[in-house]
């Protein structure tokens, strides 16, 4: 279960760092809104995950997510540029990622 939630929280945090852009430096209320709400779920199920899983290992896969989630939404929602280079790094997250996950005890 602390898997799930420690991937809600990655999500959550892709989403507040997406409504940072949109809400242009919380001059935009709606907008604001969401990302600070998106905020306080991502930690509040990020500390909700961080009670089995060890600190080191949540953390990075918590901001992992939020990096290739925020990557792949800044190229799909704002036309950020794609390249070989970017892509290659894209990937080596992911592999980090999923490496933590299959060496963690839990």
């Amino acid at each position: 279960m602390e898997w799930v939630l420690l991937v809600i929280a990655g999500l959550l945090e892709m989403g507040w760092a997406v409504g940072l852009k949109y809400s242009q430096g919380f001059t935009k209320l709606v907008p604001s809104i969401f990302t600070i709400l998106g905020m306080i779920a991502s930690f509040y199920f990020l500390s909700l995950a961080l009670k089995n899983i060890p600190l080191g290992t949540a953390y990075a896969i918590w901001t992992g997510i939020g990096i290739v989630g925020t990557l792949i939404l800044g190229i799909i929602l704002f036309k950020e540029p794609v390249d070989l280079l970017r892509l290659i790094f894209i990937g080596l997250i992911v592999i980090g990622i999923a490496g933590l996950k299959m060496v963690s005890a839990h």
